[in-house]
């Protein structure tokens, strides 16, 4: 018998973001008992497929109880399913190890360098795209930034460098202040854009500290959030998300399209309103990554065209994410519909 965790320990506050990230739930059996279902061992894989559980307490309280098929559950349980073989799925989905154009900076896309600034996460989602990556080896910290930085400054074509991870809101503020630190004396980057799940999932990150330092950024900021459903917007998910706009940020939100988790149009429409309520664009709905492990997720490129028609019909055209997928060697995202035609 699984004994459940209890739940106040889900809803009291931690002092901070580190306590937090600390206190998160990495037993899959410990989070069954935290939403109602300790007496349903049958959903617990033989194993983790080698990208273990983590989840922060705050976002296991927006599940809803005793509910298998909970969107948010879905996202990050492991299941069976991540052992499954499927042709065109690899562990380097979208090419990152051939973009390399110094330790730990991906230079993909004109105007664009991305830099992984963290391999760490505060939650680990099934589907993600660099579950398999190299980050001991590829973390642009880990070299002090020199050789990242070095490569934006002698490319004056990079107008935007791209934080991304991992996560790089994992970072301690103080990291965050070093690696700007070093644009200064680039004129050619006007724009930062960070990439970042931790407003969602652990909404405690943006703290004073954090959005003192972002106010401060003398550039352009964009942030791109990253929800897939409705239920993952709470209220302290709005603050978080209200203190990035009054630090100047541009938000925006990109979602990745989930069987299971939001394959259907009402949710679709209810994740658009609610991130616009909180202040956040829709931005971009990506078909899957064919990463090892997460074909399951899988949503067909025909069902996904109509259910961008259906949000059509129904939703301001501002509201309409872009239906994209990213491919190895592409200029760009592509477009869903370049496929249909």
């Amino acid at each position: 018998m699984i004994t459940a965790s209890p739940t106040s320990r889900l809803l009291t506050p931690a002092t901070g973001w580190r306590e937090a990230w600390r206190d998160a739930i990495t037993d899959p059996r410990e989070l069954l008992a935290a939403v109602g279902l300790a007496d349903r061992p049958d959903l617990l894989p033989a194993d983790d497929a080698g990208f273990p559980l983590r989840v922060p307490r705050g976002f296991v309280a927006r599940m809803r109880q005793g509910d298998a098929r909970d969107p948010l559950l879905l996202q990050v349980l492991p299941q069976q399913a991540e052992h499954a073989e499927a042709p065109g799925y690899s562990v380097d989905a979208v090419g990152d190890m051939a973009a390399k154009a110094g330790h730990g900076l991906l230079h993909k896309y004109d105007g664009r360098a991305l830099l992984i600034a963290s391999g760490s996460c505060a939650v680990n989602c099934r589907y993600c795209f660099r579950r398999h990556f190299p980050y001991g080896e590829e973390i642009a910290a880990a070299a002090g930034w020199r050789e990242a930085l070095a490569h934006v400054a002698a490319d004056t074509s990079i107008r935007e460098l791209i934080l991304s991870g991992g996560d790089p809101l994992s970072l301690a503020t103080h990291k965050l202040e070093e690696l700007t630190r070093g644009l200064a004396a680039m004129p050619h980057v006007i724009r930062l854009r960070i990439h970042t799940r931790l407003p969602v999932v652990l909404p405690e990150r943006v703290d004073d500290a954090f959005t003192a330092w972002l106010a401060a950024l003398p550039l352009q900021k964009v942030v791109v959030l990253h929800a897939n459903h409705a239920n993952e917007f709470d209220a302290s998910v709005d603050a978080a998300c209200a203190c990035l706009r009054e630090a100047g940020a541009t938000l925006l939100n990109q979602s990745v399209l989930l069987r299971g988790v939001n394959d259907d149009a009402d949710a679709l429409a209810a994740l658009c309103e609610r991130s616009f309520a909180a202040g956040v664009l829709p931005y971009y709905l990506h078909q899957l990554d064919k990463v090892t492990g997460a074909a399951h997720f899988e949503v067909a490129d025909a069902e996904a065209l109509a259910l961008v028609e259906a949000l059509r019909a129904r939703l301001p055209g501002y509201l309409v994410p872009k239906l994209v997928r990213e491919l190895p060697g592409d200029p760009s995202k592509r477009p869903i519909a370049d496929f249909a035609r």
